[in-house]
């Protein structure tokens, strides 16, 4: 009698020739070895369903029916977390990386990047591209761009629903006098305009036209270094600038330039690459620029603040000791500051430093408050860093619902999110919507379970589960690929202190 898993098996291989593809091609493809995928295609190992949905989306075609269908989460709250989780590399850094890569000509390995959706998404574009991408070792990638960019065959089913898309028309108009770049997609925070892009890339010769569907670019014969103020002080628009300044002969400087870490880690590498870069971490960058990059480099992606975050907050919210470590202690000062006013307790370790020998890591141990937090007096609110980090503001949510006492939090960055934060509302929390921008929030909190829909944005739908952890019972959060767009295995790293959360797919 033919097994489940002998006809699964039976199929991958099926499909794998129909693309004409070895074993080897496909193990490099997962991530795994070809005798894993022989015993895969002989149905003698077991498959998960993210397992086989990965398969489906390297063979690029649904194996079962659930592939391309609603993952949940089921949470059974309420438990105390225990023990040591380690921080992940950044996905704001990696997809940068990713879009930075194509600036050489030669092959480029980074190392340990997160397996997390918005990763996949630009991989899709960038061999839709003619780009050689393979995994190997785990977690690192291997990068080789062909001599020309097919630019005809982009994979706009993917462009679209990542707006980390945008950081290619840096590097696309140095070898191209024209090309078209989907509208981005990603996360739905409001308005969130490419104008800062658009006046950036015109400073060094990029025009820009917005049509349906497209931006449609062409590069000015004058094209050349430049000196540019930024639109706005964003992470991803400072990206392009620097990726259009690296090939560009000459000294470029780029003012209300973002120094958080993912800049950071993308001026780094340009660094590897020759690219002579001056005020990495200030303001404002001095970029020497090199028409010609053609070397073979390896780095390795800083840690996440955000990662370590996520699990800062899930600590606080559960009232539990956990020691987090290689957390990007620059990156999370001032946050680390908030909360020791408001009474929680931690110890941080020596100052070490990370694989790419440039970002300064420490061990931070979170302990239980037993209630004790106090909502601070004044409101929390982000900035650009040194200061609180945008997308760190949403784990103070959870946080301050735990507190004793009224928090107001200002998420001034964006007109949507806030409004997200009222979800939280659902679990039992207390969560008064002031305006677009401003929620207060008033605990403390006993959380309850509740059955909820992700919210179409990372940060906000990853409080969600933070709550769900808190609340005792069973709750239930639905279609979660928000929260896979930035971060990798959460149910089972949280699994592995404690937490009891179940996948499951919607047939």
């Amino acid at each position: 009698m033919v097994t489940t898993n002998e006809k699964i098996g039976n199929l991958i291989y099926q499909v794998r020739q129909q693309r004409g593809m070895t074993q080897a091609e496909l193990a490099r493809k997962l991530g795994t070895s070809q005798s894993a995928v022989n015993r895969i295609e002989k149905g003698k190992q077991n498959l998960s369903l993210e397992t086989i949905a990965r398969i489906s989306d390297v063979l690029k075609k649904p194996i079962i029916s659930v592939t391309g269908q609603a993952t949940n989460l089921r949470i059974n709250g309420g438990k105390k977390l225990s023990g040591t989780i380690e921080t992940k590399t950044a996905k704001n850094s990696a997809v940068a990386l990713l879009c930075a890569s194509l600036i050489n000509k030669g092959t480029t390995r980074l190392l340990r990047v997160p397996r997390i959706e918005e990763v996949f998404r630009i991989i899709e574009v960038l061999e839709s591209l003619d780009v050689k991408i393979r995994w190997y070792g785990g977690n690192n990638l291997e990068i080789k761009p062909p001599v020309k960019l097919n630019l005809g065959s982009l994979d706009t089913k993917s462009a679209k629903r990542t707006r980390s898309v945008i950081m290619l028309a840096g590097v696309l108009m140095h070898d191209n006098k024209e090309f078209k770049i989907p509208y981005a997609g990603g996360c739905k925070l409001g308005k969130r305009s490419v104008q800062a892009h658009i006046y950036a890339l015109q400073d060094f010769g990029l025009q820009t036209l917005v049509k349906s569907g497209s931006y449609q670019m062409k590069v000015s014969k004058k094209a050349g270094a430049a000196d540019t103020v930024l639109y706005e002080m964003g992470e991803t628009p400072t990206v392009n600038a620097l990726l259009a300044a690296a090939r560009m002969p000459g000294v470029s400087t780029i003012k209300l330039a973002s120094s958080n870490y993912n800049i950071q880690d993308v001026c780094h590498f340009l660094g590897r690459l020759g690219v002579k870069i001056e005020g990495i971490g200030g303001p404002t960058l001095t970029v020497t620029g090199m028409p010609k990059i053609k070397k073979n480099v390896s780095y390795a992606i800083s840690e996440d603040p955000i990662d370590a975050m996520f699990f800062i907050s899930a600590a606080v919210a559960t009232n539990s000791k956990l020691k987090i470590t290689k957390c990007p202690v620059d990156f999370l000062e001032v946050e680390l500051m908030k909360l020791e006013k408001m009474g929680l307790k931690f110890t941080r370790s020596d100052t070490y430093k990370s694989e790419n020998k440039q970002t300064n890591l420490c061990d931070i141990t979170i302990q239980s408050h037993n209630g004790s937090l106090r909502a601070l007096e004044d409101k929390i609110h982000p900035l650009p860093y040194p200061g609180l980090l945008p997308d760190n503001l949403s784990f103070f949510v959870p946080i301050a619902a735990v507190a004793n006492g009224q928090t107001l939090i200002h998420d001034w960055m964006y007109e949507n999110r806030a409004i997200y934060f009222t979800e939280m509302s659902k679990l039992g929390a207390n969560v008064e919507l002031v305006d677009a921008h401003r929620v207060f929030v008033t605990g403390k909190t006993s959380f309850s379970p509740s059955d909820i829909t992700c919210p179409p944005a990372l940060r906000p739908a990853a409080i969600l589960l933070i709550g769900m952890l808190a609340a005792k019972g069973t709750s239930i959060l639905r279609n979660v690929y928000s929260i896979n767009r930035g971060y990798e295995n959460i149910a089972k790293r949280l699994n592995s202190l404690g937490a009891d959360i179940e996948i499951m797919h919607e047939i």
